[in-house]
């Protein structure tokens, strides 16, 4: 086969700085789709993003050429640069990330989960969500996840 088909689909998790509640409802749209422009920019496609004041959720589909862990340094490192060329010197993100591979056949659950992060977070924590998540994909972690 002389052409490379790939369809790498990572669910993306990071939390802002000290999980400060900066995300704000009147500049959280122009965050994901400076998120999306990044991705675009490395060749990737943004399938869905949800967030709620403390973390972000993305669903990107990433081209073989760029590594789970380049992605996320990339979004983290440019949209907080953003973020401060507009005044907001307050707004960083966390060190660390929770990166999840998901099936094709499994897009559409995994979006809709994305999408309902409001909903998700009124009676669990972000902490206990990654928690479950972790444990859902096996993923060993310490006390210390995200600090």
């Amino acid at each position: 086969m002389s052409h490379a088909f790939t369809q790498v689909l990572i669910h993306y998790i990071f939390a802002t700085k000290n999980r400060e509640r900066v995300i704000l409802d009147q500049w959280r749209d122009d965050l994901h789709m400076y998120i999306a422009g990044i991705v675009a920019k490395r060749d990737g496609l943004i399938i869905a993003a949800g967030s709620v004041e403390d973390h972000i959720h993305l669903l990107i589909r990433i081209p073989p050429s760029i590594s789970v862990m380049a992605m996320v340094r990339d979004i983290k490192a440019n949209s907080s640069a953003w973020r401060h060329t507009l005044g907001d010197t307050q707004f960083w993100w966390q060190r660390g990330y929770a990166g999840f591979s998901v099936s094709y056949s499994k897009v559409e659950i995994v979006k809709k989960y994305i999408l309902n992060q409001r909903q998700h977070h009124l009676n669990l924590g972000f902490l206990e969500e990654v928690e479950m998540l972790l444990r859902m994909h096996e993923i060993p972690y310490t006390d210390d996840l995200f600090d």
